[in-house]
C-alpha cells in the first residue's frame, strides 16, 4: 500500500527519476514496517520482501528486495528477470551450489535482504523492454520455491486464460508440498504504444 501511494510516476520523467521514486517509495515502506518492529513487541523480526512492477507504454521497471521474483515469457521462452537477494543465490553465484542444488538446500529460504529488517534497504531495480504477447509472472517463493522453471514455463505457455494459469501454477505448488504462502500474478502485454515517447501507462 505504501508503495502504491509513494511511488508517483508523471508524464516527461527521466529514467533517473522514475528509478529514485521506485526507490523512495520501497525505502518508505521499509522505514514504516521496521518502525513497527520497534514499537510492537510480537512484530519483532518481521521483514517481507517486494516485486514492484511498473508498466511503461514499451517497457518495464521492477523494484526488488528479497527472493520473490519477476519472469517473463516471450516466444516459449522463460526468463527470470530479477535476481534473488538469498544466501543460496550467493553460493550459485561463487559457484559453491548449483541451482538445482540451491533449490533443495536447508538454507534456501534464507534471504539477505528484505525490506523491514532494518532501518533502511537497497532496492536493485531493472528496467527492459515489452512486447506485444508477453506475459510477465510476479510470484512469491511459495511458489518458485516448489516449483522449477520449466514447470512454470510449461504453464504459462499452456494458451490457457490467465485465472486459470494462476489456479494451475498454485495448485502446481500445493502438489508438491505448499510450504509456504504462494503469491502469483500475471500480467499479458496485449499491445504495446508506438515509439512516440515514454508516458507511464499503469501500475502493477
Amino acid at each position: 500500500r505504501i508503495i502504491a501511494e509513494e511511488y508517483r510516476p508523471a508524464r516527461g520523467m527521466s529514467d533517473n527519476e522514475l528509478m529514485s521514486q521506485m526507490i523512495g517509495a520501497i525505502r518508505s515502506s521499509n522505514e514504516a514496517i521496521f518502525r513497527r518492529t520497534l514499537t510492537e513487541h510480537d512484530k519483532r523480526g518481521m521483514g517481507t520482501t517486494v516485486t514492484a512492477l511498473h508498466l511503461l507504454p514499451r517497457r518495464y521497471l521492477i523494484g526488488q528486495v528479497g527472493d520473490s521474483r519477476a519472469y517473463l515469457l516471450r516466444g516459449g521462452v522463460l526468463s527470470q528477470l530479477t535476481k534473488d537477494h538469498s544466501y543460496v543465490q550467493e553460493q550459485v553465484d561463487a559457484g559453491r551450489l548449483s541451482p538445482d542444488e540451491a533449490r533443495v538446500h536447508p538454507y534456501a529460504n534464507v534471504i539477505t535482504r528484505c525490506v523491514g529488517s532494518s532501518s533502511d534497504v537497497v532496492p536493485d531495480l531493472f528496467f527492459g523492454t515489452l512486447d506485444a504477447d508477453d506475459l510477465l509472472l510476479l510470484a512469491s517463493d511459495g511458489l518458485t520455491g516448489m516449483l522449477d522453471d520449466e514447470d512454470v514455463r510449461e504453464i504459462m505457455a499452456s494458451g490457457q486464460p490467465l485465472e486459470e494459469m494462476v489456479d494451475a501454477l498454485i495448485a502446481g505448488a500445493n502438489h508438491r508440498g505448499g510450504l509456504d504462502n504462494v503469491t502469483t500474478i500475471l500480467v499479458r502485454i496485449e499491445a504495446v504504444a508506438p515509439p512516440t515517447g515514454e508516458v507511464p501507462a499503469m501500475r502493477g
